[in-house]
């Protein structure tokens, strides 16, 4: 039932929600109010008083109009709606005395701080600051966190904001962060000097309002003004979230998120933050071809020849990878299918299946988990297989909902009720009485690689039905939904698909062994497994140097889009497939980006509805009998999942220090 309040904001009158508070409601009326400590994902604080306002008719004193609600205001002595001023001169006066506060203590280095020209101290500091101090003390000087290699600190600049704390404790579900002492002596510190455990913790780095945490990896290597910007999503889970890639020239120098609130808010976990250095290095930039056992150096067009050449009238299967475009796979099966053979996406097993989207897809969103009062988790870790979505769940369990998870026990940074760790326990879940509940089940993909994986999403479907609920299931592949989409699969997998082949197409595919015997050809960016069995190598673009559709977990198609330009000679991916399909003289019906996706389109029109999550349909799933055994969970280790992320140094030292933490136990325990 809504409680609509007029409300008078410097002369406008406006109508808002009374659980409002006054600064969201000073937004509507499209007047800024100045925040360092309020942020719209976090709880109230009201530590900064930054956003101080006037009511007239209310206290003598300016109010914080982020602690204040629309409700809480008292109407004039005729009824008149309340009146809020946000420019009057006693606003100015607050606003100038609280700006000199927070600069007492705060150093004169914005020439050398990485948040220069970022800096919301620094834009208000320019509209409410003052060219003069009467603060003639000593400065307060305070010593640096450490907290890991992702975060770097400068804790004279901070300013008790608590975002940093609030992100950490609520969001990341963390509690390594707070605030200590009080007066002059309050600072913020970790729990005995710990560094962060959390998959979560670069975005504390957007999150500050200064530059007391600026990111390490970036520090001092660019400034924002020299940076190229170029919006894009990223491919280091299947969440699909959104992402603004910055570049210097050829190089990556950073990645940053950007809002979207149906699939990411506007939070990345680290791994889509910080791999970027992972871009630069065991890059493929030149053909391979393997002679004698060894790889040597060629050309494309003699690459191509040889390739050709083992593909004429042989018997060939394709393999499509977790990082591959849709347009990458489309153009695979196009060339291999044209040859007779066959096209396989499920390099893990899965048991999705083929053509039922409601089955391989789900029928829920990501924003379901927001509403959701009662929430399964079946073989999945999603604090590692998509830690953004992670932080929803948590945010759903604070709200009062519940958690139920079948499989090995885990710490999801929230409380969950154990439902049994195998198949049998989800087998007498599956038998009860769920009606009015609105359960929303989520599948992991650890739950499907069993040759009793439709079984599983046949017994999740009947819970959620039974309930009146909905199934979501979590991907770990950034390519696997849209390679699903355009038929790249197999009856009987990846076993039915490389049965008797004698070539193999292996498009990024590094997450799978290839036996010996058959011959095999690598398209990819990085030289990782794949790259190491190949016969010839075809170096291709990664995803920041190429335009590209993905489709994430929920059956949201959503445009990668290139940064930077492939090096040396690697090329973009569906750019090598026409080519090759030239040299064998089955040349595919399109010859640019935009003619692919228009056959794309229309062959399958639900990839063109851009940022949609088109309504799911399929034949329910049978709800056969489960094998036996525990479920497991796709993802081992999360900063290692890809062959990006395994070329990175910082990732490496990541999943070094994740090791080492869960080794050792801290003096406290």
């Amino acid at each position: 039932m809504s409680d609509l309040r007029k409300i008078n904001i410097d002369g406008q009158v406006i109508e808002v929600e009374g659980a409002m508070t006054l600064i969201q409601a000073c937004e509507i009326a499209g007047i800024e109010i100045p925040r360092f400590c309020y942020h719209e994902r976090l709880s109230i604080a009201g530590n900064c008083r930054m956003c101080l306002v006037e009511v007239v008719g209310g206290p003598p004193k300016p109010t914080a109009s982020c602690a204040m609600q629309v409700r809480d205001l008292r109407p004039g002595k005729d009824g008149e709606p309340p009146v809020v001023k946000t420019n009057s001169p006693m606003v100015k006066k607050a606003r100038e005395g609280v700006m000199e506060f927070l600069l007492i203590n705060h150093p004169l280095d914005c020439p050398i701080c990485d948040q220069g020209g970022e800096c919301d101290l620094q834009d208000q500091a320019m509209a409410y600051g003052v060219d003069f101090s009467r603060f003639r003390e000593p400065k307060r000087a305070t010593e640096d966190l450490n907290l890991g290699p992702l975060v770097e600190t400068h804790m004279t600049r901070c300013i008790s904001c608590t975002r940093c704390v609030r992100f950490t404790t609520e969001v990341a579900g963390i509690h390594q962060m707070g605030q200590t002492g009080r007066g002059e002596d309050a600072e913020i510190t970790s729990y005995l000097g710990e560094t962060l455990a959390s998959n979560m913790q670069g975005n504390i780095i957007d999150l500050c309002p200064v530059g007391a945490l600026v990111s390490k990896p970036y520090s001092f290597t660019a400034r924002p003004w020299e940076l190229s910007k170029t919006e894009s999503v990223d491919v280091m889970d299947a969440l699909g979230s959104n992402i603004r890639v910055d570049t210097k020239g050829r190089d990556v120098m950073r990645i940053l998120p950007r809002n979207h609130d149906g699939v990411n808010e506007e939070w990345i976990n680290d791994k889509s933050r910080f791999v970027f250095d992972g871009l630069r290095k065991q890059r493929l930039d030149t053909p391979y071809i393997r002679e004698n056992g060894k790889l040597r150096k060629a050309d494309w067009p003699e690459a191509l020849t040889v390739v050709a050449a083992a593909m004429t009238g042989k018997k060939v299967a394709g393999l499509v990878g977790d990082l591959a475009p849709v347009e990458a796979a489309f153009a695979l099966k196009q060339l291999v299918e044209g040859l007779g053979g066959n096209v396989e996406c499920r390099t893990d097993n899965a048991q999705l299946p083929a053509g039922n989207r409601a089955a391989y897809v789900g029928t829920a969103t990501i924003a379901d988990i927001d509403t959701a009062q009662n929430i399964v988790l079946i073989g999945t870790n999603p604090r590692v297989e998509a830690p953004v979505l992670n932080s929803r769940l948590r945010r759903a369990w604070s709200r009062g909902g519940d958690v139920t998870r079948f499989g090995t026990p885990v710490d999801l940074t929230y409380d969950v009720i154990e439902g049994g760790t195998g198949r049998d326990a989800l087998t007498d879940f599956a038998k009860q009485d769920h009606a009015g509940k609105g359960t929303l089940v989520i599948v992991g993909q650890g739950a499907l690689t069993g040759s009793d994986g439709e079984a599983v999403l046949g017994h999740a479907a009947k819970i959620a039905a039974s309930a009146g609920g909905k199934v979501l299931v979590l991907h770990t592949a950034a390519g696997r939904v849209g390679a699903m989409d355009v038929g790249a699969v197999t009856d009987g997998g990846i076993t039915a698909a490389i049965d008797g082949a004698e070539v193999i197409y292996n498009l990024g595919a590094d997450e799978v062994e290839i036996a010996a015997g058959a011959f095999v050809i690598y398209q990819g960016s990085h030289g990782d497994r794949g790259a190491h069995r190949a016969d010839v190598i075809l170096p291709a673009a990664a995803y920041t140097e190429e335009n590209g559709l993905f489709v994430n977990t929920e059956g949201r198609p959503q445009l990668a889009m290139r940064a930077s330009f492939p090096p040396g000679q690697a090329k973009e991916n569906w750019a090598i497939l026409r080519a090759l399909s030239a040299e064998l003289g089955a040349v595919l019906p399109f010859d640019s980006l935009a003619a692919l996706r228009r056959t794309l389109i229309a062959a399958h029109p639900h990839l063109g509805q851009i940022d949609v999550v088109a309504a799911n349909e399929g034949a329910a799933l049978d709800a056969g009998t489960l094998g036996s055994g525990d479920f497991g969970y796709a993802v081992k280790d999360f900063y290692l999942s890809n062959p990006i992320a395994r070329a990175s140094s910082l990732m490496a030292e990541l999943s070094a220090n994740a090791k080492r933490r869960g080794a050792e136990k801290i003096a406290a325990e």
